[in-house]
């Protein structure tokens, strides 16, 4: 059988009219002149809750060595920088004059000691003589008082001695602590004196360390009603577990613990001062250092969270959330707490089940109808494309244009 080729391309005419119009109706209707925006329907999940907060390490002591008697530094005996132990030598101050002083207060004492002998033999002697009238009261009672008067110029050179011998010892400048030394602040050959206590370096204890921080009332006494309901893991009978973030953003290895004790607050700002001690047995937390401590606050099981992009801050200020409802744009005012996971912890102003917009949002405004399709994070920040193969976000996309001989 024999067909006429105006029988042919009619045939194939029609069957890619029908191909055509199966394709369109495939394809969901898209108005391609409506704004596109990614979205995420929220719903509540168990995250665990911490605070982020500024702080700056100190040194659990600082030791100021300073001269406790003047002299000539003769001699320096640290490495500046090192770490030095209690007891370590670390000036040398001349020790002549302090030498020269020890030994008169010897001799005195030795002098003191003789006159002492002399007059309790006096008044041993006496003691008989006085009961046979050989000698006068009046004679055996100045032999007594003389003797008790040498007593006490005994226990005087004992105490200058004792003097000279402390103030010998102080030419030897010892660290009172274990921990880092500083730079030296005096050089060999300088004047250092005990009057005005001449400053000679620091050392500070690095191994543990403080960090000082700050927090409004309302969140510490939230941290104590955390604390005290065990949502916060406890180190000690008044003491909480915490983390530190370094500058680069990583976490330091050794967790530290919230000190509840000794808390103040600022009459200034408001703001309570707290405390919290981290082991630094590596020296890696410097005194001065500015870190940030995180504090975990425990378990919230209904928590709403949103991704970072997608909170908006107003003309006021203030902070909100463009939400879809209807097709059309609802912009809500919503208040934030903590970051969890990259994600903000909305804490009023949304519901679960709201459809938040994440992107999108250079050509929406209140009120404007919009067409939503669901957020992919991992698309390098584009959304998943809708069904019909419209481009998400809808912000500079085109229509998809209909192969030859289409119609849609």
């Amino acid at each position: 059988m024999r067909f006429s080729p105006h029988r042919v391309s009619g045939f194939g005419a029609a069957v890619l009219v029908a191909l055509a119009l199966a394709g369109c109706k495939e394809q969901p209707h898209m108005n391609p002149g409506m704004p596109q925006v990614s979205v995420i329907t929220v719903q509540p999940k168990a995250a665990s809750i911490v605070s982020d907060l500024p702080g700056r390490v100190d040194a659990v002591r600082d030791a100021q060595i300073r001269a406790r008697v003047t002299g000539i530094v003769q001699k320096i005996e640290f490495e500046q920088g090192g770490d030095v132990k209690d007891g370590q030598l670390l000036f040398k101050i001349d020790p002549a004059p302090y030498r020269a002083a020890r030994d008169q207060a010897a001799a005195q004492l030795k002098q003191s000691q003789a006159d002492l002998f002399s007059a309790k033999a006096l008044a041993n002697r006496y003691a008989p003589l006085v009961k046979a009238n050989a000698v006068s009261k009046q004679e055996y009672d100045n032999a007594v008082a003389s003797s008790r008067q040498a007593e006490a110029a005994v226990a005087a050179s004992k105490a200058n001695l004792d003097t000279a011998l402390i103030n010998l010892g102080y030419t030897d400048v010892t660290s009172p602590i274990t921990g880092r030394i500083g730079k030296p602040l005096v050089t060999e050959g300088a004047l250092v004196e005990s009057t005005s206590a001449t400053q000679m370096a620091l050392v500070q204890q690095l191994d543990p360390v403080y960090i000082d921080f700050t927090q409004s009332t309302t969140d510490l006494a939230k941290l104590r009603r955390a604390f005290a309901s065990g949502q916060m893991q406890r180190v000690g009978p008044d003491a909480a577990r915490v983390s530190v973030v370094l500058e680069d953003g990583s976490i330091y290895a050794h967790p530290g613990k919230l000190l509840f004790t000794g808390i103040t607050v600022d009459p200034t700002t408001g703001q309570v001062n707290l405390r919290a001690e981290v082991p630094n047995p590596d020296h890696i937390l410097l005194p001065g250092m500015y870190v940030r401590v995180r504090v975990d606050e425990g378990i919230d099981q209904q928590a709403l969270l949103v991704p970072q992009q997608s909170l908006q801050r107003t003309a006021d200020g203030m902070q909100s959330l463009m939400l879809v409802k209807d097709k059309k744009i609802e912009q809500v005012p919503v208040t934030t707490g903590s970051v969890v996971d990259n994600q903000w912890l909305i804490t009023s102003g949304l519901k679960a089940g709201d459809v938040v917009v994440v992107e999108g949002f250079q050509k929406i405004r209140p009120g404007a109808p919009v067409e939503a399709s669901p957020w992919n994070p991992g698309g390098a920040g584009k959304a998943a494309p809708p069904a019909g193969g419209a481009p998400a976000g809808g912000e500079g996309a085109k229509p998809q244009e209909p192969a030859p001989g289409q119609k849609s």
